[in-house]
């Protein structure tokens, strides 16, 4: 009995199955050849009253519009594109290591390990030359005014050394830098010296323009040495007490 009822389960199965697998395949010959009119274009269209009447025009068309066609023109013009993707992708590359050499060249500041030194210290210099306009006689604007030009070359360097350039055009950045701080320092040593001058001359100045001249004194004193001096030369000839009491000499002929 139960053995009975097995075989009644599986043979049910077994049909079940097989009338599935029949209700999900239904050819439908029409739609077959519209298919493969449009991907190979072999074969017809059916049925050919309601393309003809309908759609006549495509159905004139429909085979030789193809994908089949559109495909292998497609795949043969690919071949061209061989030779030219070749020759993009080398130019890339070749790009991409010049790039790479640029970006490493513009990372390391080799330019200011070269010429940093010479900068600083022309900067050191203008910057004590600075600090001496006040003893030298110079006003706090004048100060101001050179200390603000050292400003400006330093944010002129700082800007050199975080811009994206290369080394070469770097150092020549430094280098104007540099002689533009020199001349600048030239001509702010020119006014120190202008301003050291003119202090020096206007003490100068003061101190004769507070001398009081006593006249009567300077001529006794001429008068005094005058009169050592002659008698010192009378003293030294022969018959020096020749002369008059007034002090006039007299020749004895």
């Amino acid at each position: 009995m139960k053995r009975t009822l097995l075989l009644m389960a599986t043979a049910a199965v077994t049909a079940s199955a097989a009338h599935a697998q029949y209700a999900t395949y239904n050819h439908d010959s029409p739609k077959q050849n519209q298919i493969t009119v449009m991907e190979t274009g072999t074969g017809a269209l059916s049925p050919e009253l309601y393309y003809t009447v309908l759609h006549n025009k495509y159905k004139k068309s429909a085979a030789a519009k193809n994908k089949l066609s559109f495909r292998t023109l497609a795949g043969v013009n690919l071949y061209g594109q061989v030779d030219e993707a070749e020759a993009i992708d080398s130019a890339l590359v070749s790009r991409a290591k010049i790039e790479a050499l640029n970006v490493a060249d513009r990372q390391i500041d080799l330019a200011w390990i070269a010429e940093g030194d010479k900068v600083n210290g022309q900067m050191e210099r203008f910057k004590r030359n600075i600090d001496r306009i006040l003893p030298a006689g110079g006003t706090t604007d004048e100060k101001e005014r050179w200390t603000e030009y050292y400003h400006v070359y330093q944010c002129a360097i700082n800007a050199t050394k975080d811009a994206y350039m290369p080394n070469a055009q770097r150092k020549k950045e430094y280098l104007r830098i540099y002689e533009d701080v020199a001349r600048q320092n030239e001509i702010l040593v020119c006014y120190l010296a202008r301003r050291q001058n003119a202090t020096v001359t206007s003490k100068l100045l003061d101190a004769t323009h507070e001398r009081t001249t006593d006249k009567g004194s300077i001529v006794r004193d001429a008068m005094s040495r005058w009169n050592e001096s002659r008698l010192a030369v009378r003293g030294s000839r022969p018959g020096g007490d020749c002369g008059t009491g007034d002090g006039d000499e007299t020749v004895n002929k």
